[in-house]
């Protein structure tokens, strides 16, 4: 995805709602999302971050398959502004995450694949996959979402969690409309620690994971 320097082209239009904008926490920076009609294509998106002066503009997804921002995206900021989640829509029912982290006034990937990707990737290593389509193609409308709270180190979960370091991303699909019934999950949680990069379920979870993991009825017996 082409950058100039200066900031976002005249090809691009900026998206005036104010939920479209994002300011971090400590007021230094500015997330405004630009889209361009590719007509046949459909709209693209472009990022672009602003600090206090305006001046140094980034875009965020310039080093991206265009493909993915199709459609406008969220942004979350960690308490201390080091760190990025960006809630991306990626189809009708389905969404994955992605995770910066802060290098001066502008925000870098923190992982080399989506975190969306990385979250499914733990998934299916852990036991509440079982019996599951371990093919992410074969899920139905698939989401890796941001759960609420992240702005505040997830306190209404009655945790007391180092400040800035974890991310807590839900986990859904369904299975609608396929020929084989199998479980399948909705919200299932997991969290990823930004300072070691690794995946775990904290014992706070287990209880809302096993109701998130859903089993199809049984078939009636025939009399």
């Amino acid at each position: 995805m082409p950058a100039r320097a200066e900031g976002p082209g005249p090809d691009l239009k900026l998206l005036t709602d104010p939920e479209d904008t994002f300011k971090s926490p400590d007021e230094t920076l500015t997330i405004e999302q630009y889209s361009r009609d590719g007509g046949n294509d459909g709209f693209s998106y472009q990022f672009w971050i602003f600090d206090k002066d305006r001046k140094n503009p980034f875009l965020l997804n310039r080093d991206e398959n265009e493909d993915l921002a199709g459609y406008p995206a969220g942004f979350r900021f960690s308490p201390n502004s080091q760190w990025l989640v960006r809630m991306q829509g990626t189809g009708a029912g389905f969404a994955t995450l992605l995770l910066y982290r802060r290098e001066g006034n502008r925000f870098v990937p923190a992982t080399k694949k989506p975190l969306g990707e990385l979250a499914w990737d733990y998934f299916f290593t852990q036991p509440a996959s079982k019996g599951m389509p371990n093919d992410r193609d074969e899920l139905n409308h698939q989401r890796a979402d941001l759960l609420k709270g992240m702005e505040e180190n997830y306190a209404w979960l009655g945790v007391k969690w180092p400040d800035s370091r974890y991310v807590v991303i839900t986990l859904q699909f369904d299975i609608q409309g396929n020929d084989r019934p199998t479980p399948w999950i909705e919200g299932w949680r997991c969290l990823y620690d930004t300072r070691t990069g690794k995946f775990s379920v904290p014992a706070v979870f287990a209880e809302h994971n096993a109701k998130a993991r859903k089993l199809p009825k049984p078939k009636a017996s025939r009399s």
